[in-house]
């Protein structure tokens, strides 16, 4: 003999959903497994109630975000500017050389320009010596 069918009161149901509660959440709520609400939203009437439930629930928040902005809430602004407006923020880490212009970058370095002590002290920073016996 199958067991009696759980009594799912749809007004709880839409007010669940309006809260954007998950399949978990319901199925908790009700005392009915999680198979039990994916089954029975395949019937339309329960089905209809679920996604107008949501629906409601969207509108409450967009509505309540809405609120916010409105009275100067910034953070409220920049959340429905970036999901609403499609505003991103960008960021260039772009690096360049002089005035703008591409990096240069020298094959071999040139150490002619260099005096006789900058070569000493770079010789000493690379831990290298011309002549082991020389200072």
């Amino acid at each position: 003999m199958p067991r009696p069918k759980v009594k799912i009161d749809l007004a709880e149901l839409e007010k669940l959903c309006g809260m954007q509660a998950t399949d978990e959440e319901v199925a908790a709520f009700f005392d009915v497994s999680t198979k039990t609400i994916e089954r029975r939203r395949k019937n339309k009437r329960f089905r209809e109630v679920m996604e107008r439930g949501k629906a409601k629930g969207r509108v409450s928040v967009r509505r309540n975000l809405f609120r916010l902005a409105n009275a100067g809430n910034v953070a409220a602004s920049i959340f429905l500017s970036k999901n609403l407006l499609g505003y991103k923020d960008y960021f260039n880490n772009e690096l360049t050389g002089v005035a703008g212009g591409p990096i240069q970058i020298a094959s071999k370095p040139d150490f002619s320009q260099l005096s006789h002590e900058e070569l000493k002290l770079l010789r000493t920073i690379a831990g290298k010596t011309r002549n082991p016996g020389r200072t």
